[in-house]
């Protein structure tokens, strides 16, 4: 029997972006991102079925396009990035046809750590001009965010919720093979 060998993929942040969106006063949507994150996949050779994941996002680089509402994201309210710096997802890719994929495994918000099920598209591998090879992803889901203890609230004079209970995830990750 053959040994696959371990290989190391590293997110290219400059070529990655993390998104989300969440339901503003049930109306409209307010999209965000965060800047800073980082993370990889193990594979067995080029093989991604099975790959295990590791993903961190520092939370104090959310970023709204608004600097209040970015800093009450930041404030004890919401991520509390003071204590808790780091949004930390590890789990197992699975194949489930083709270039589909399902990611699965726990994500820990602040104290709080839940089973999470992304869907994955895998964009294929490549070559870039300096040699590297390159595999892109996308991945999209939502979660709850008063599950993992994100639970401010606010309700307008005429009854309306301020923020969305269930945020959109949409992140587009290049990955260099180590």
């Amino acid at each position: 029997m053959e040994t696959l060998t371990k290989t190391t993929w590293k997110i290219d942040p400059t070529h990655s972006e993390v998104q989300f969106k969440v339901k503003h006063l049930v109306i409209s949507t307010v999209t965000g991102s965060f800047k800073s994150f980082e993370g990889g996949l193990s594979t067995n050779g080029d093989n991604f079925d099975g790959a295990n994941a590791t993903f961190s996002i520092d939370t104090s680089s959310v970023d709204t396009n608004v600097a209040d509402r970015d800093a009450h994201l930041k404030s004890p309210e919401f991520f509390d990035s003071e204590n808790y710096p780091n949004m930390i997802f590890k789990g197992v890719l699975k194949q489930v046809s083709g270039d589909d994929y399902k990611l699965v495994g726990d994500l820990t918000i602040k104290e709080t750590t839940k089973p999470v099920e992304l869907a994955v598209e895998h964009g294929g591998i490549m070559k870039d001009g300096y040699g590297q090879t390159k595999a892109g992803f996308e991945i999209t889901g939502s979660i709850n965010r008063k599950e993992f203890g994100l639970t401010w609230s606010m309700v307008t004079e005429a009854g309306g919720v301020v923020v969305g209970d269930n945020v959109k995830l949409l992140l587009n990750v290049q990955l260099t093979k180590a």
